[in-house]
């Protein structure tokens, strides 16, 4: 009984508008955040002596503080001027499927250096991610494995290929998680923030978010208005709840398209440089010259069409690769391979990681929202988009579609129950009464419920504290729709263009005028204007190397 009414009560909170309010009358208590034992990192993270590492618990269901608890992995670099210490700085780099645990080591960098006075760098891994509770759906060297295909325009028949392969993932993904699938979606990451706060002894929360960081930062904003202090939204995500995530990721496949363009033009403009072509078609052709070409005959066996198309979307990411491509692309034409194989090549140390990140990205995109059942209904959307916009859109659509085959709640509990069954014999007895008991809980919330929606993202006026929001105007991975959405759904926030660009996570990067409303914002509190915006970066030069590369994964 106990377990069916919390999980009620949190349905309702996850769905409700929050006008300040963070805990629903009859709620089961929050659980209580022990403050993190810091010491030295497992070698297994490859941080230097002078980043500390801990432990977070959290619950892996919230309506149930009391069931089964998962440990989330912590880092962190305390301030470098003890005086002007301003408390912890916590970032997210997005994804999903991202880890930050790598943040406390930006503070040697010289843009934020100032920051690192004034605030410890804290970094984490989010639930599912490395050592976190770790996902997985697939056998590592099953998931890496090469060449592959991408086509712009796929047939019947390859369109049949990839929705078997998608039913399996999505298989995969149930029957490795059973019953914990449910639990990593944006709605407990927000909360296990919430907790990240409260154990590192933070009465109010300080937070970069980058990227899908953006989305669940707003969840907490709107779960938690009362428990922010300075929030910075970097690259946002379009929070309007029909978008989550089928129509935004619709959205992103054109402004892929567009960035691509861009790429494209820059080619044509340098083409005393790469002989490319001195139009953007002829530099397209050259493109698609190169993948028939990998299709037909992989370099090295590995790099076929899908490799080179992976390592051509980085362009719509960072511009700081497009002097990087463009001369792989030059070089395999010219007769050289050797710069695309550097750039391309699947690297098979890093299969774990890739599949882990993959895992978690698929997990709480599928359970964050409805997505399209029918095949019918994604064949038809993703041709209209690929027909103006052909470059991303299918291979986007290969990503998500496992969302199409999603397992529901009930299904994930009752796999729960049959595998607590399966080990009753060794003692488990009480494990599987737990078991039943959640799906008893999930069949009534359903019946009571139907499916979850996405939170409704919004904040009353004067709830919270005005944020700051960071936007590139060409960004193609989150498109800058999206942080206008945002910013009318968060009074008093204020935003950030860069004009003209499409570099994906602007702060603390190559723009000053960017950089310098970041930092007086975090350090002294300082809001701009409503809109405020910055003239665009240097375009790169032909032969320059990229100075910063993201992390941020295709999708979010």
């Amino acid at each position: 009984m106990y377990g069916t009414i919390g999980s009620l009560i949190v349905t309702a909170l996850a769905t409700a508008p929050a006008g300040g309010t963070t805990q629903a009358a009859g709620a089961p208590p929050a659980p209580v955040a022990h403050r993190i034992d810091f010491g030295r990192c497992a070698p297994v993270e490859h941080l230097p002596s002078s980043v500390e590492c801990g432990k977070l618990t959290v619950p892996l269901d919230y309506a149930r503080p009391d069931g089964k608890k998962i440990q989330l992995t912590v880092s962190r670099a305390r301030a470098t001027a003890h005086r002007e210490r301003q408390g912890s700085l916590v970032f997210n780099p997005g994804g999903p499927g991202a880890s930050s645990l790598e943040f406390p080591l930006y503070g040697a960098l010289p843009k934020w250096s100032r920051l690192a006075r004034a605030y410890d760098f804290v970094g984490y891994a989010p639930r599912g991610v490395g050592r976190s509770a770790p996902l997985s759906c697939q056998d590592p060297k099953e998931f890496a494995k090469a060449p592959t295909d991408s086509r712009m325009y796929p047939d019947a028949a390859f369109k049949r290929k990839k929705r078997a392969q998608a039913m399996a993932y999505a298989r995969g993904c149930a029957r490795r998680a059973g019953a914990d699938l449910p639990f990593y979606n944006s709605v407990n990451n927000a909360r296990d923030l919430d907790m990240l706060r409260a154990a590192l002894g933070e009465k109010k929360l300080t937070f970069i978010g980058a990227s899908y960081g953006t989305y669940f930062g707003a969840v907490y904003a709107t779960l938690y208005p009362g428990h922010v202090r300075r929030m910075i939204f970097d690259s946002v995500v379009n929070p309007e709840p029909r978008q989550i995530w089928y129509r935004n990721n619709l959205d992103q496949d054109i402004a892929f398209e567009r960035r691509w363009g861009d790429w494209l033009g820059w080619v044509a403009k340098h083409d005393d440089h790469y002989h490319l072509g001195t139009t953007k078609k002829a530099v397209q052709q050259a493109y698609d010259t190169v993948a028939g070409k990998l299709r037909r005959h992989p370099v090295d066996g590995k790099i076929g069409a899908g490799e080179l198309q992976s390592a051509f979307l980085k362009t719509g990411y960072n511009d700081g690769f497009w002097p990087l491509r463009a001369e792989a692309l030059a070089s395999y034409l010219h007769g050289d391979p050797k710069p695309l194989i550097a750039q391309a090549l699947p690297q098979q140390t890093g299969a774990k990681d890739a599949e882990n990140a993959n895992a978690v990205y698929t997990a709480v995109e599928c359970n964050d929202a409805p997505w399209p059942r029918s095949w019918r209904t994604w064949d038809r959307d993703n041709t209209d988009v690929a027909e103006i916009a052909p470059f991303e859109t299918w291979d986007n659509a290969w990503m998500n579609l496992p969302c199409a085959f999603w397992p529901e709640r009930t299904q994930s509990a009752a796999a729960g129950v049959e595998a607590a069954a399966r080990r009753v014999g060794q003692g488990s007895g009480q494990e599987l009464a737990d078991a039943a008991g959640h799906a008893a809980a999930t069949e009534l919330d359903g019946a009571l419920h139907g499916r979850r929606l996405p939170l409704d993202v919004h904040t009353e006026p004067g709830a919270l504290p005005p944020v700051l929001l960071l936007a590139a105007e060409r960004d193609a991975a989150t498109p800058y729709r999206g942080a206008l959405e945002l910013q009318r759904r968060l009074p008093g926030s204020s935003l950030v263009t860069e004009n003209g660009a499409g570099t994906h996570g602007i702060g603390f990067g190559e723009n000053d005028c960017v950089n310098r409303y970041a930092e007086a914002y975090l350090l002294h509190g300082k809001i701009p204007a409503h809109k405020v915006y910055c003239a665009p970066r240097a375009e790169p030069v032909p032969g320059e190397q990229t100075t910063r590369a993201q992390h941020a994964r295709p999708g979010k």
